[in-house]
């Protein structure tokens, strides 16, 4: 049986300024405020980004709101948050990243079942010239969807 899957957020901008070379799922280190806040579907990836510290992975710049009923138990809306990956994982990335100067970005938060999960991508910038071929192939695609529901009527 597969597990629902509730998408919380989703980072459209990594798509539009990277190629993404492979993806990654794992689990973020969060307090009860911040579960209950991700729950209600205030969470932020947009300006986020992901590195790896003392062999951890941590996302910097993910905002989770502050939970209103959390008074004091509410954290820093921006702190870094931990994620969960195993260690052979974590060692091939590592290499990855410093073998071919790639990047890790966040893509999505999500929820599988009731853990809170992200998945990040192993990324390689792309240049502008890249960007508007992307931007013209996307607009190519609409011309034709739009013609083609002009036939159908």
């Amino acid at each position: 049986m597969k597990e629902s899957r509730k998408l919380i957020a989703n980072n459209k901008k990594a798509y539009h300024d990277y190629f993404i070379d492979e993806k990654f799922e794992c689990g973020i280190e969060l307090f009860g405020t911040e579960v209950k806040s991700i729950r209600s579907g205030k969470c932020s990836i947009k300006e986020a980004f992901v590195r790896i510290e003392k062999g951890e992975v941590y996302v910097f710049g993910m905002h989770v709101n502050p939970y209103e009923k959390g008074n004091i138990f509410n954290k820093d809306p921006l702190r870094a948050k931990k994620l969960l990956m195993h260690r052979s994982e974590i060692n091939k990335l590592e290499g990855r990243i410093r073998e071919k100067g790639l990047a890790l970005v966040p893509l999505q938060v999500y929820f599988k079942g009731s853990l809170v999960k992200v998945e990040i991508g192993l990324a390689r910038g792309k240049k502008l010239y890249d960007k508007r071929a992307d931007i013209a192939k996307k607009d190519q695609r609409r011309e034709v969807e739009r013609d083609y529901k002009e036939k159908l009527r």
